[in-house]
């Protein structure tokens, strides 16, 4: 009986198993193939490995049977650019436990198990990926919940009482938190136990900054946290106070136009989406109170923010008012001046563009016309706050207010005109654009305070971008160059730093490539740069070498490669903003990030990690999270908020602000 069984369940496995597996090489021209197609055309890829260089470079096929011994299998795995992973999820990933490998072709639907018995490969068998069954990634890492996240050991964290330490785990049936050592023996840190059921009075540490610890049983935390909650009372003092003066301003509701303003929008390219009409919906209504707006509008890249402001400005400029778009780079505010200008002129709108690639007397003409309410939509960098005058300016775009300085966020609020009687100054309305999500813990602390909109579903018929972490070699590159010059395409090579410029150049002409390069960075003539992005759009320059400086919103739907020689210099969340550059058109795109081919840092290899696997649109909400949201309460706090949040950490800042904020609405409210 037990022979049988031991038959039987053979057989079930045989019949689940493949005798063969074809694994394709992470190359553009594969990818774009889709799984499907190498089922239907198997016989011809076989045909083709054996005539052409390429397929035989490029494809492996192994057979139940076949003798290999498995360090080769590995290493031919890893030369068709497969990431070994703990997990293999996604495609273009393997990983190994013992004699069997799983291996998740970019051919295939399915991961394979293909399992070794000495240098013979004893068995092939499909399964579904983890990420297709909902299951979570498993780690070798313990991972705790909290009070407001997860946590794994040498996180710092928060206990509500004890203060900031560093999680060390568990130990029998308790959470072990390491705090500083006393003076009289530095190499023996404090630690406290903390019982598993008072889980909820620990929490993940949130900030940018290395947050300090001290030691158990003194009152240092306390004095912290005392001195942090009064800070954030008067904060929420202050928060009511401004809300209050902005509702007691007065100035006319925007009406709405309706033919005009759906004519507008039916000039758009695109079909409006869920969030985009929402948040439309959202500015209208503010601009429809008697009361001054002042919204932040949050998206990730690409969704569509810049076309809402558009929108909401010809709004003011049908109701009689100027707009004003304040960009925070002149290569930005050019873009938005073309865009502007194209969608704006059949509408009889008088747009001009206010940087530093004006002259003085163009703008000192420019500067007049606003005063006397010939220019309807002024778009530029901060020079638009060197107006002093205007005739009635009605709305205030500011595009990534954080790229701007402390100084000249002072002088936002200030920025107005006289009203009807000549005395007064009238706040604009002021529109906030952002590509850094703000934390939802942070939004409902400021609840009725700030008015925040968000866009989290992308354009109809948008794909995600492909993103791969590569060594970097020749190969690799020519291959992406090729690929995407042969269909047209254009392309952004990115170097990290401008000393890098020279060697990236030689390394892209030995590609052998008849490519028309350009060069842009920070240091150029502000005019070169703008010449040089304005011949990249007009398809001018094939591939473009340029810094981080084109990070900031440049939206050109033929670039649909961006390849970064160095990717471990680059944070999440701005590598993710460079990567949200192209993938603006129909086109597939694709994202390389390439690294030393020397091992790589730990830190480091766990961000490319994250970046890869996070490639879906709209993964800036999801995304280093932890990374964006700091950012995001950043810059909705201030600067001073954001010292007081650091000093606790943000989670326990955001609880303490809710609170804040409530109790503030109390006393005013009996006052």
């Amino acid at each position: 009986m037990l022979i049988f069984y031991q038959i039987f369940d053979r057989i079930q496995k045989l019949k689940k198993s493949l005798n063969k597996i074809l694994i394709a090489a992470v190359t553009p021209f594969f990818l774009e193939k889709g799984a499907g197609w190498f089922s239907e055309n198997f016989e011809e890829i076989e045909k083709n490995r054996r005539e052409s260089a390429f397929w035989a470079r490029n494809t492996l096929v192994f057979e139940v049977g076949e003798r290999i011994k498995l360090s080769e299998f590995l290493r031919k795995i890893a030369e068709l650019w497969y990431v070994k992973v703990w997990e293999a999820e996604n495609r273009g990933e393997f990983s190994r436990r013992g004699g069997v490998v799983r291996v998740f072709p970019i051919n295939s639907d399915k991961v394979f198990a293909i399992e070794f018995e000495g240098n013979v490969i004893l068995d092939i068998t499909p399964s579904i990926p983890l990420t297709l069954r909902g299951k979570q990634k498993r780690s070798s890492t313990l991972k705790v919940r909290g009070a407001r996240g997860v946590m794994s050991p040498g996180d710092y964290i928060v206990h509500i009482d004890h203060g900031i330490g560093i999680f060390r785990g568990e130990k029998n049936d308790d959470f072990v938190i390491e705090y500083a050592p006393p003076h009289d023996r530095p190499n023996s840190p404090d630690l406290l136990f903390v019982p598993k059921k008072e889980v909820k009075r620990i929490q993940p540490y949130l900030g940018f900054k290395k947050p300090e610890i001290h030691r158990l049983g003194t009152p240092m935390w306390q004095i912290t946290k005392k001195k942090a909650k009064e800070d954030i009372v008067a904060y929420a003092k202050e928060l009511l106070k401004t809300l209050a003066e902005r509702k007691t301003a007065y100035r006319a509701p925007y009406l709405e136009h309706g033919e005009l303003e759906e004519e507008l929008i039916a000039d758009f390219p695109y079909e409006y989406t869920t969030g985009q009409k929402s948040a439309l919906e959202e500015i209208f209504s503010d601009m429809s109170r008697q009361e001054p707006m002042d919204r932040v509008l949050t998206g990730d890249v690409g969704f569509g923010k810049t076309e809402i402001a558009l929108v909401a400005a010809f709004r003011a400029v049908l109701n009689g008012r100027q707009a004003a778009i304040m960009a925070p780079t002149t290569i930005l505010a050019d873009q938005h001046s073309e865009v502007f200008k194209k969608r704006m002129e059949k509408y009889g709108v008088e747009t001009a563009r206010l940087t530093r690639l004006e002259s003085p007397a163009k703008i000192k003409e420019i500067l007049t016309k606003l005063e006397s309410g010939r220019i309807d939509i002024v778009i530029g960098t901060h020079k638009i706050l060197s107006a002093s005058g205007w005739k009635n300016l009605g709305l205030l775009v500011i595009d990534e207010e954080q790229k701007f300085g402390v100084a000249q966020k002072e002088k936002f609020s200030a920025i107005g005109g006289p009203t009807s009687g000549g005395k007064n100054i009238v706040t604009p309305d002021i529109l906030t654009l952002s590509a850094t999500p703000i934390p939802r813990t942070l939004h409902i602390a400021l609840s009725g305070l700030k008015r925040i909109s968000s866009i989290e579903t992308p354009p109809e018929g948008r794909t995600e971008i492909k993103t791969y972490v590569l060594p970097k070699n020749k190969k690799t590159m020519k291959e992406a160059v090729d690929f995407e010059l042969a269909r047209g395409g254009q392309i952004y090579f990115l170097a990290n730093r401008i000393h890098k410029i020279p060697r990236l150049l030689e390394e892209i002409k030995n590609l052998k490539t008849r490519a028309r390069i350009g060069i842009l960075h920070g240091r150029m003539d502000e005019r070169a740069i703008v010449k040089t992005m304005r011949d990249f759009r007009a398809g001018k320059i094939d591939i473009l070498v340029s810094t981080t400086i084109i990070e900031n919103g440049l939206d050109i739907s033929n670039v649909n490669t961006l390849i970064v020689e160095d990717a471990t210099k680059l944070g999440l969340s701005q590598a993710h903003q460079l990567r949200g550059r192209i993938g603006r058109g129909e086109k597939e795109a694709f994202a390389y990030f390439l690294y030393p081919a020397q091992k790589l840092k730990e830190r480091a290899a766990e961000r490319l990690e994250a970046l890869e696997r996070y490639s879906w649109l709209g993964a800036g909400l999801e995304l280093a999270r932890r990374d964006l949201e700091i950012r995001g309460a950043g810059n909705i706090l201030g600067k001073a908020q954001s010292g007081v949040a650091y000093r606790i950490g943000l989670n326990l800042y955001f609880e303490l602000l809710e609170e804040a904020v409530a109790e503030a609405k109390i006393f005013d409210k009996n006052s």
